[in-house]
């Protein structure tokens, strides 16, 4: 009889162990999402696409989709988890502003300042904003979630963060993941778009170089950008803000260490600290939805009009330069906030098709105005929506 009480005891302790693990709490949700994080993790290591984002956005989806037993306090949707608390910089917004800082002591403006008309392209590739916020409205998001979906269409992963933070927090994993997503598909997804707007009469074009920039205008744009753009948009100020001042530590001289500092080991901190924790938001018992999947889809066309309508741009403005001012429409694809992988694409696509062709100072230009643009339409939609 003891013989049996123990077996008994034993089975119990054994069938509540089976219950806690995640063999017993997996749905085929998971499994597909772990397959997805498996999926950004081969992008990342194997074809080096963009690494330092998919990495570890590919583990934190991993992570996420561990299945376990609801109440155990582990998940990132369980409050007094470590997850939780991670997870609490990107809900409420405190990340992107940070990352906007180190950003900012990245940025060299020189291109932009040197070719000031360039900024209109970067405002032109914002259509791609709008027309994933119409298309959003049109499937029944409220306005205030077709506002937070619609900044996809900068293609800047810590502008749609931030903006979602505001105004959907429900959708953000969805929203963080779409934009990040084609962040690191740039390489994949513009050059067809750009072969297909464009001539081999257009792709040929040289610019001329750009002008040398002195120190003092490279101290002034920051001063001068910040408060024009802040008090034109009030509610873009966390990411204006920390953008300017970024780029003021860089330029100004006297404080190259911050500038460093923020320019490297912060921003390498926070990036791991968003991918981890936007992966780990995907779990799939809260991530996969409906929504979700529309997300996805509204996010590539409106990547996809934001890339067409910076080409577009350029080649209407062509009609009113003379020559030797012509801009090369393959810069009009860096009208998308993807900093600074939209500008590659210029610089490899310029080379293909002349190898003296070398359009990446040029393309900076577009990109780093388009940083400027996405924050300042989400600064308005948020005005507007919040």
């Amino acid at each position: 009889m003891e013989n049996t009480g123990v077996l008994d005891f034993l089975g119990q302790n054994l069938s509540q162990f089976l219950m806690f693990t995640g063999f017993a709490n997996a749905t085929p949700g998971h499994y597909f999402m772990i397959c997805v994080g498996l999926f950004f993790l081969y992008l990342g290591v194997a074809r080096k696409l963009e690494p330092m984002l998919l990495v570890p956005i590919g583990f934190g989806i991993l992570i996420g989709n561990i299945p376990f037993l609801p109440g155990t306090i582990v998940g990132i949707y369980e409050e007094g988890s470590l997850l939780y608390y991670l997870h609490f910089g990107l809900l409420k917004g405190i990340y992107p502003p940070l990352i906007f800082l180190g950003l900012g002591a990245m940025i060299d403006f020189s291109a932009l300042i040197s070719n000031p008309k360039l900024m209109l392209v970067g405002i032109a590739a914002q259509l791609g904003i709008f027309a994933a916020y119409m298309i959003s409205l049109q499937f029944g998001f409220t306005g205030a979630e077709s506002g937070a979906i619609g900044i996809l269409g900068s293609a800047d992963g810590p502008t749609s963060i931030f903006l979602a933070s505001r105004l959907a927090p429900d959708l953000m994993g969805a929203i963080a993941i779409s934009a990040y997503s084609y962040m690191a598909l740039v390489p994949v997804i513009q050059p067809p778009i750009m072969k297909l707007l464009t001539s081999g009469k257009d792709r040929l074009i040289k610019m001329r170089p750009p002008r040398a920039v002195s120190p003092k205008e490279k101290i002034i744009f920051p001063v001068v950008g910040f408060l024009l753009t802040c008090f034109l948009v009030p509610a873009g100020l966390p990411l204006l803000g920390m953008l300017f001042f970024g780029n003021f530590l860089k330029e100004c001289g006297v404080t190259k260490r911050l500038a460093i500092t923020a320019s490297g080991p912060v921003t390498d901190f926070l990036t791991v600290l968003i991918g981890l924790t936007m992966g780990a938001s995907t779990q799939a018992t809260t991530f996969l939805t409906e929504k979700s999947i529309f997300i996805f889809g509204i996010g590539a066309i409106s990547f996809i009009v934001a890339t067409a309508s910076g080409i577009l741009f350029v080649k209407c403005m062509n009609l009113f330069l003379k020559d030797g001012n012509k801009i090369n429409p393959l810069i009009g694809n860096a009208g998308v906030s993807a900093l600074p992988d939209s500008a590659r694409v210029s610089q490899e696509m310029g080379l293909l098709y002349d190898k003296s062709n070398h359009l990446l100072m040029h393309a900076m230009g577009p990109t780093v105005a388009s940083t400027i643009g996405s924050a300042i339409v989400a600064g308005i939609l948020l005005g507007f929506l919040g």
